[in-house]
């Protein structure tokens, strides 16, 4: 493991745990790519550059006589716009005199051990040096004074590679940065499948897999979130790639603003691959001396498919993102009373739900909107985070002590970045939310986004915040965000930096989140956007787990948390049982397959307990004893998907010890078939040289053989959405 630099060769070769990655430096300063894959012991150089004449393809000044030389034929690393390159570029520049030329050339490198933080961005980061080295190399366009210094760490333990660019003013003169992403890779072919996260809302992360095809294909976000539309990541797959064979290229941008991932393939078959943030409606003015710093990209190379991909995430993500007192610690078992009764409740209910809870096992209690201000419905209030004494007289303080002296600890749910047009903080300060001057404000949800790139908006809502969770008994924190963004403005910054206003806002939410969330490091805090529409490993970095979906439907939720699995980890999906008739679908699922689907995240429960029959009461207990069984195998085992719900009508997946010596497998079946086949589920990731016996039975089983032959599906499975469970351990 390491960065090699081979000074005769002029080549950079990163190696990660099972990876390479390798550049050279051309003559006159081109930093070039030439190979990222399987991790090789030495480069010499075996599919080196090849330079041939190509029409209307153009030539640098300086090899104005070698018409073989061309950038845009050059497999580049931070390629730029307007000197023979016509592919779009990683960055681009506007001088004052309106030009948008630059070109950038080799400098100088550092190599060093471990990783540097981000300053007021969420990143990866290293325990102790050793595990990671990292190369820093410094590009500059000497005739500007810009420099533009790319940033690569390898991971030791990890096919890991991350990136980011941090660009420099060096210059006399102001610039303007119009695009900067973080990261380009050319690949020189297109022999690829494009991976991609889609959605809506209630409808997250849905997986799509399509032909790499000529010209451009990308997914993005301008909505100021990254979005349930389409997660902040995509992939590369070698035709052929399934779970666990061929070679998989993923990409995953820790932020969680308005971004842009594309593939381009261009006329002679290559792929260019950069993400970053959305050059839409954004530039950043650089004055003399002024620094701009990228958001961190992951990128996770796999030679054995989408399984060990995921896996790869799930682990760094879970041990080297995910930061705090939670980390490591098993998630509560929690009731969030949302669903149950929407904002119409007062103190005796909650304290109803939550003695049931208490005895049926549940270990935390959630108080949901609707405790502040003067919050009947959602249409007032957001913003005046003081406790509604009509709802709650003996205040917010006396309600969670009780439900404390019950046994379970107290959380709350708040909306931090939201203003509602009826409430005292937008009487007191109108001009505090994102607007622009004369323009109507836009609400959705019946409310509107203060606007965090204001030092004295984040001052004044982390002191509201605080306020309140230093005076009341809070173990857990639900941070939900329910619109997105319109008239992108801010009063606070002049005409020539409004649109810096979307990141700087991020760089302020960040900057929140960061100070509250190390102020009370004994709360647990899960992030939240109408459910899914920020999970992201920005939001990972300050909080350890996230809303999976406002649909609690776990029909709906087999193909979100699947989908989600393809990039994060189980431990940071929130995941409940809801009543039914569904709220979002109306669909009714069994209570078993409803536990089932919720036991495969961090499971909570989301409706009346005090409502439930005797029955289903002793099947609530028996669920919630069950999990904690098990909890330590789902939140921090291995995961691997054994039937895409994407596909057909069954789901299964598994998770296993890291030891290898148990395993739980989970079968889904949506709905019954007439003359339905019998069939068997060949399972993975178990020890093939142990013996496995399937908890409750006296039944016996090899590992090769539940690996080559399977588990028979029992027929006795009856009706529409059912499931079945495995527990298997090592004799």
């Amino acid at each position: 493991m390491g960065i090699q630099f081979d000074s005769k060769n002029k080549t950079f070769h990163l190696q990660a745990k099972d990876t390479s990655y390798v550049m050279e430096i051309l003559h006159e300063g081109y930093l070039v790519h030439l190979y990222w894959g399987r991790k090789i012991n030495t480069y010499r150089h075996s599919n080196f550059l090849q330079f041939l004449d190509r029409g209307f393809s153009g030539n640098p000044y300086q090899h104005k006589d070698d018409r073989t030389f061309s950038l845009d034929t050059l497999p580049q690393e931070y390629p730029q716009y307007g000197n023979t390159d016509f592919r779009k570029p990683a960055y681009q520049i506007q001088l004052e005199n309106g030009s948008t030329i630059t070109d950038l050339r080799y400098q100088t490198h550092s190599i060093f051990k471990g990783k540097a933080p981000l300053e007021g961005l969420p990143a990866t980061y290293t325990e102790c040096d050793n595990e990671a080295e990292t190369l820093e190399i410094t590009m500059e366009d000497s005739l500007i004074g810009l420099k533009v210094i790319l940033s690569y760490t390898v991971f030791e333990q990890f096919n890991v590679i991350t990136r980011s660019v941090r660009f420099i003013n060096e210059g006399s003169q102001s610039l303007k940065l119009v695009s900067a992403h973080s990261l380009c890779v050319d690949f020189r072919d297109a022999d690829f499948e494009f991976l991609h996260l889609h959605g809506a809302h209630v409808k997250e992360r849905h997986i799509e897999r399509l032909p790499l095809m000529n010209g451009i294909q990308s997914v993005e976000s301008t909505r100021g979130a990254s979005s349930h539309q389409h997660n902040p990541f995509i992939a590369l797959l070698r035709k052929g790639t399934t779970e666990d064979s061929g070679e998989v290229y993923a990409f995953n941008f820790v932020y969680s603003g308005n971004f842009l991932a594309q593939a381009e393939v261009d006329q002679f078959r290559n792929t260019r691959v950069t993400m970053g943030i959305n050059p839409f409606d954004f530039n950043w003015k650089l004055e003399p001396n002024e620094a701009f710093q990228t958001p961190e990209v992951v990128m996770v190379y796999s030679s054995e498919g989408v399984g060990s991909m995921s896996r790869t995430f799930h682990e760094l993500y879970r041990t080297r993102l995910v930061r705090g007192n939670y980390r490591d610690r098993e998630r509560p078992i929690l009731v969030n009373n949302w669903e149950a009764t929407y904002f119409d409740f007062n103190a005796d209910k909650i304290l109803d739900i939550a003695e049931t809870g208490r005895e049926l096992g549940i270990e935390l209690f959630v108080l949901d909107d609707g405790w502040f201000g003067k919050r009947n419905d959602d249409k007032s209030s957001l913003g005046d985070w003081f406790v509604d004494r009509q709802k709650l007289p003996e205040g917010l303080n006396h309600l969670a002590l009780r439900v404390k002296e019950l046994g379970l600890d107290f959380g709350l749910w708040f909306e931090p970045e939201m203003v509602s047009v009826d409430s005292d903080l937008y009487r007191e300060h109108p001009d505090w939310c994102l607007h622009v001057p004369g323009r109507n404000r836009s609400e959705s949800r019946n409310q509107l986004i203060l606007d965090f790139s204001r030092e004295d908006v984040c001052y004044e809502i982390t002191k509201r915040v605080c306020n309140i969770l230093a005076s009341v008994p809070i173990s857990y924190v639900k941070w939900d965000m329910n619109r997105h963004m319109t008239e992108i403005g801010s009063a606070a910054l002049p005409p020539e930096r409004q649109r810096e206003t979307a990141h700087r806002y991020m760089l302020g939410l960040y900057k929140v989140m960061e100070s509250i969330t190390s102020s009370f490091p004994h709360v647990l805090f899960e992030s939240c956007s109408g459910g899914g529409g920020r999970f992201d490993p920005g939001m990972l970095y300050y909080m350890p787990q996230t809303w999976t979906s406002d649909n609690t439907d776990a029909v709906s939720r087999l193909k979100i948390q699947y989908g989600t699995s393809l990039v994060y980890p189980i431990v940071t999906m929130g995941s409940h049982v809801s009543a039914v008739p569904n709220h979002q679908v109306h669909r009714s699922p069994s209570i078993q397959m409803r536990g089932d689907v919720a036991m495969s995240g961090n499971l909570g429960y989301e409706l009346d307990l005090s409502n439930l029959s005797v029955d289903e009461k002793e099947i609530v207990k028996e669920q919630v004893s069950h999990y904690k069984e098990i909890r330590q195998l789902i939140q921090f085992g291995d995961f691997y998907r054994l039937q895409s719900p994407f596909e057909g009508n069954e789901t299964s997946w598994l998770f296993t010890t890291k030891d290898k010596t148990e395993a739980i497998v989970y079968y889904f079946r949506v709905l019954a078939e007439p003359a339905a086949p019998t069939a068997v589920l060949r399972l993975k990731g178990i020890d093939h040289s142990k013996q496995y016996r399937v908890d409750g039975t006296d039944q016996v089983f090899g590992g090769d053989e539940l690996s080559y032959v399977g588990l028979a599906i029992p027929v006795e499975i009856k009706g529409d959405f059912q499931s079945f469970v495995w527990h298997l351990k090592e004799l």
